[in-house]
């Protein structure tokens, strides 16, 4: 009942105010020039900006692929930048929900396979290391080929951009679902500028970082940018307070900016980040959830440790191994912008290294000492895109982009698997049930797999997209592109117990047959549209989009099938096909961005339906990962965003994205649970309400704060079951202090009222019929000091 009363107090804040309301809608300036506390107030993490009229100012996207009001740009973008990224405590894409409720972001125990971005529903489902994400993340303009890269903390970063929708003509890299933009701090060519901030919270959690941004002369200036940061996980032992799913973060960047003439810039990024920790294993357990749920408890007891509560308030967990993950992401980026005349030619190249691994990481996610593994991931990127952007001003008026893109894609991944000291115990007592003898299965203790898997691709595309004036009112937007994908994937076991009898072989799921394969596919995708501006303070418009998601090879041990398919284990096996179709996102959206009351207000509202077809879908069915096409999927709703201020110390926000319709097709390839059922992680409705504080003490001083409300309706959490979580509202909290002189100081709570939220819940490996569930975070507070010059 507390936590109904909570979600319908969000929604009638948020009716009350201005029913859809934005999320975040502050302009991208530089952390370096925070305005003084008397400007500040109306800055956040859900406000838009004002002037000293008290009206608010326009916010600058570069959603088109040039600076540009976002009031008049016809696609459904949040923007936020530096400052309004801290106030919400987004320092990475993990709780992107508090800028805008459209998207959602998961990840579980591997940042590689389990990590998924979702935009209105639409996002890659389930666990693979094959998959590229359905919403495409640039940093800098670079795209990164998986999700969870996004999952490192940001550093130095000037502005954060959602594009909802598929997105194809305007960046390098298509994506049917939408993209997010991520852009750093440019270095300063008349003045030194930098900012540093340390924040400490619960769970041991500290975050400290800077920036400094020197010109050498007036045509070269350089920046350098640092970060560390730690915390405890909030999965604790009891049995020995031990914590999991901790984390130690350290991250450099480095730029040089080169202005030799007034029409050439150039900037060169140099980034690294490494993360390390025991993660991500620590789960809570669901209760009576399944059969061997008895014979774990038994073993971990027989070990000498009491297993985990079933209280999901205490955050407990009991791991038979630590484990150790380490993630390394660096890279290079070299940006050019050569105006000539109107006219802009500009250069992305980006040379990226990912590396992921897990080393003893207790796969079977308990105290019982059955089954643990290495997982090691490498992918080795680049790209280059060429795009030249105009306008034409004669008889025809045009806005234009003209572009072409092309990377190149190498993965290697490697797997070795172990059962432990009680792997032969546990599968003896779970044969028993059966009438079996003990012995039935052989399981001693050691390796008994080593799994070698090769992947990558290339991607070609040419792009242009037109936006062509026909009155001062009235525009008409098409776009196209072209794109030519050559994926290939490969798959064998560089050892595998001969053992004839172990678990594996009398699952069926191993060893799997080798493979190697290719998936080359051509593409057209595109926009059209029309715009309307009636006046100065009101557009509206309508598009449709058709977006296309590389199809590729699944690289898992089973991708080509079990046991039985593998003709060295079974005479006559016969492999299966390992490729996965591309899908395609045929999008139609209509919306309304309008400025009201005097500029005093602003709503954002979009309407939207998509036609999916051979959605990729994965499941990790309990000892095997798989990749299936859907073939037809649909999503229909309506979101808005918008800022309303309340004289001159408060602006209030509120947002909301309503998704009647988000489900797959009926499909006898998926089959329960899927087939005809609704998308994870897509409840029907989900809003934030928000209210900035800003009030001025003195010439000197301000008092600042924010209280914001996240609502999240039910929905199912996982791809594999019909597990729920019902709806809750999640109440964070920020108070503090703005000085002129540069610096602001907050106390700050997230998860003020410690809702229990379920996360994912998932297939415990060879463990039938259980499930596991990752939580969200509990209650965090700290404190946090910022300071600019």
């Amino acid at each position: 009942m507390k936590r109904q009363v909570r979600a319908l107090g969000a929604l009638m804040v948020g009716v009350s105010g201005l029913a859809w309301a934005t999320a975040a809608s502050a302009q991208a300036v530089s952390p370096d020039t925070a305005p003084a506390p008397q400007e500040a107030g109306t800055r956040g993490a859900v406000a838009g900006e004002t002037i000293d009229d008290g009206t608010l100012q326009d916010i600058v996207v570069t959603a088109q692929r040039r600076e540009a009001n976002l009031q008049t740009v016809p696609v459904a973008v949040t923007a936020a930048d530096s400052a309004a990224l801290a106030e919400a405590r987004v320092d990475n894409i993990a709780n992107v929900s508090a800028i805008t409720p459209s998207v959602t972001f998961r990840v579980t125990n591997n940042a590689v396979s389990s990590s998924s971005i979702q935009i209105r529903g639409i996002g890659t489902s389930g666990n693979s290391r094959s998959f590229e994400g359905a919403v495409g993340v640039f940093i800098d303009g670079v795209y990164r080929t998986r999700s969870g890269q996004a999952l490192q903390t940001f550093l130095d970063v000037d502005s954060l951009q959602i594009l909802r929708g598929p997105q194809g003509t305007l960046f390098g890299k298509n994506t049917t679902a939408g993209a997010v933009l991520v852009t750093s701090v440019a270095p300063s060519l008349d003045r030194v500028t930098g900012n540093a901030q340390i924040d400490y919270a619960n769970y041991d959690t500290l975050i400290a970082k800077a920036a400094i941004s020197a010109p050498i002369n007036d045509k070269v200036a350089v920046r350098a940018a640092g970060l560390y940061r730690r915390n405890d996980g909030f999965y604790r032992d009891p049995n020995n307070g031990k914590d999991y799913n901790d984390d130690e973060t350290y991250a450099g960047k480095l730029q040089l900016r080169l202005a030799p003439t007034d029409d050439l810039d150039i900037r060169l990024i140099g980034d690294f980040a490494r993360s390390n920790g025991r993660c991500c294993y620590g789960t809570a357990d669901i209760p009576n959830a399944g059969p061997t749920q008895a014979i774990v408890d038994n073993l971990i007891r027989a070990r000498g440790l009491q297993p985990p509560s079933r209280d999901k308030d205490r955050y407990e967990a009991v791991l038979s191994r630590d484990g150790y993950q380490r993630v390394t992401d660096y890279g290079a980026t070299l940006l050019v912008d050569w105006d000539i005349g109107d006219n802009r030619l500009s250069s992305i190249t980006g040379l990226r290294r990912y590396r992921f691994s897990q080393i003893g990481v207790d796969a079977d996610f308990s105290g019982a000492d059955i089954f643990y593994l290495d997982e090691t991931f490498r992918s080795n990127f680049f790209s280059q895109e060429l795009t030249f952007t105009g306008e034409l001003d004669g008889a025809l008026k045009a806005d234009y982009v003209v572009g072409a893109f092309f990377s190149d894609e190498k993965i290697e991944a490697e797997r070795r698997l172990y059962l432990g000291t009680q792997a032969q115990t546990y599968f003896d007592i779970l044969l028993a049930a059966r009438g079996l003898p003990a012995g039935t299965a052989q399981a001693p203790a050691g390796q008994f797999n080593d799994e070698r898997m090769r992947a990558g691709g290339k991607s070609y595309a040419a792009f242009t997209n037109w936006d062509v004036k026909l009155t001062d009112a009235f525009s008409v937007i098409a776009g196209v592109r072209y794109t030519r994908e050559e994926k290939y994937g490969s798959f064998r076991n560089a050892f595998f117990t001969a053992l004839p009898r172990t678990p594996f072989r009398l699952l069926g799921a191993a060893p799997g047959p080798a493979y190697s394969a290719q998936n080359d596919r051509n593409a057209l995708s595109g926009t059209a549209g029309v715009q309307y501006r009636p006046s100065q303070t009101a557009m509206f418009y309508a598009t449709y989009n058709r977006g296309f998601k590389a199809g590729g090879v699944n690289i898992d041990q089973n991708a080509a099938g079990g046991r039985a398919n593998n003709p060295d284990e079974v005479p006559g096996g016969v492999p299966r096909d390992p490729r996965f179709a591309p899908e395609t996102v045929d999008s139609y959206e209509v919306g309304a961005k309008l400025d009201l009351f005097d500029r005093r207000a602003r709503l954002n509202i979009a309407a939207f339906h998509s036609d999916i077809r051979n959605l990729q879908v994965a499941q990790f069915l309990g000892v095997q990962f798989a990749i299936f096409n859907a073939q037809r999927a649909k999503v229909t709703g309506v979101e808005g965003e918008g800022t309303l201020r309340i004289g001159d110390a408060l602006t209030l926000n509120a947002s909301g994205t309503w998704l009647p319709e988000a489900k797959y097709g009926v499909d006898p390839l998926l089959g329960p649970p899927l087939s005809g059922r609704r998308f994870a992680a897509t409840p029907k409705f989900q809003g934030n309400v928000g209210v900035n504080l800003d009030k001025p003490v003195n010439d000197d001083y301000a008092l600042v704060g924010r209280v914001q409300v996240q609502y999240v309706g039910p929905h199912f959490t996982t791809t594999v079951s019909n597990a729920t979580q019902d709806e809750y509202a999640i109440v964070n909290l920020n108070i503090g202090a703005q000085a002129a002189a540069g610096w602001r100081l907050e106390f700050y709570v997230t998860n003020l009222f410690d809702e229990i939220t379920y996360a994912r819940h998932f297939l415990t490996p060879l463990q039938t019929g259980d499930q596991n569930v990752y939580l969200g975070p509990p209650r965090q507070y700290g404190l946090s000091l910022r300071y600019s010059f």
